[in-house]
């Protein structure tokens, strides 16, 4: 049996590939797209989303917006990496379908509320929804099987030196999020950054020879410029899907016990997560080691379901 995910996203390229990964991999099932304001404003990562699921053909899950801000703080986009339109490369795709109507909390609360044990939340954007879901039915912390993060590190940010995007956008939702019941899982840069999209990677997405893929590759590769120039880095790291694959393949992943809380405070650290590991001489708080945290992947592993995945929408 698959495992049911509803994905809380920003489209953005690397939540674009994310999306992909998720419905073309029988190991999950996809049943519903939320999203939010993040990569780009919310109109924008809303028509990203139709977009996706336009050119993968995934006809039957519906996209529903939600919050076109943070909690408190301005909204922060990211067009330097993902374009003026937040998916930027390819020529732009025509949506074929529109957002369902109502607000993603909504949502949210109604697809874990009514299959209790069978949802996990996936979020790779700022956790704005995510956390407005909490405050509106606290109960969601209980019925979810849990919630994945792509954000966060405990290492360097790649915003500033100790905040990671998707929480320094939004750190009042991120410890919302972190704080509840729920068992989270962080997926952060620590482990993303291990996940470098080579161009033999592109070069096996654009050897399948279908138009998903070709719009992908060149998705990809406006997204590998965009790194080259901002961070100087040759292979971007392709985050957002690295959330994907934990669940498809949680063995390709190392993950370890800790707990993880969100600098809000900061004049220099805000958005920060602190994340301290289980081991002799840690302080934790009362309840312990609540999370778990990823450290290691297996790269090869994770762009073969990816290359698998679009060969498989692609047909």
């Amino acid at each position: 049996m698959s495992r049911r995910i509803l994905l809380d996203c920003d489209p953005g390229c690397d939540d674009a590939v994310a999306i992909l990964l998720a419905a073309g991999s029988p190991e999950v099932e996809l049943v519903g797209i939320t999203t939010v304001a993040g990569n780009q404003t919310l109109d924008k990562t809303t028509r990203n989303a139709l977009a996706v699921a336009t050119i993968g053909r995934i006809g039957d899950v519906p996209v529903v917006a939600g919050h076109d801000r943070p909690l408190v703080r301005p909204l922060r986009t990211a067009p330097a990496f993902h374009g003026e339109s937040g998916l930027d490369g390819p020529a732009p795709v025509v949506p074929d379908r529109q957002a369902r109507p109502g607000h993603a909390v909504d949502y949210i609360v109604e697809t874990v509320m009514s299959a209790p044990g069978e949802v996990t939340l996936v979020a790779t954007g700022p956790l704005t929804n995510v956390a407005s879901a909490l405050r509106r039915e606290p109960a969601i912390a209980e019925a979810a099987l849990g919630l994945v993060v792509m954000g966060g590190a405990y290492g360097r940010g790649n915003v500033t030196q100790t905040a990671e995007f998707n929480v320094f956008v939004d750190p009042e939702a991120a410890a919302v999020a972190f704080g509840a019941t729920w068992p989270v899982t962080m997926v952060g840069l620590d482990v993303t950054h291990q996940a470098a999209c080579t161009e033999q990677v592109q070069r096996r997405i654009a050897g399948l020879g279908n138009p998903l893929a070709t719009f992908t590759v060149e998705m990809l590769e406006f997204y590998r410029l965009a790194y080259r120039r901002e961070k100087g880095l040759e292979d971007p790291p392709l985050h957002d899907p690295c959330a994907i694959a934990y669940l498809i393949a949680p063995d390709l992943f190392e993950t370890l016990p800790a707990d993880v809380e969100v600098e809000l405070a900061g004049t220099l650290t805000a958005g920060t997560t602190v994340v301290r590991f289980a081991g002799p001489g840690v302080a934790s708080r009362p309840e312990g080691q609540r999370h778990r945290v990823a450290v290691r992947l297996d790269p090869g592993a994770m762009f073969d379901l990816v290359v698998d995945a679009i060969e498989r929408l692609g047909r």
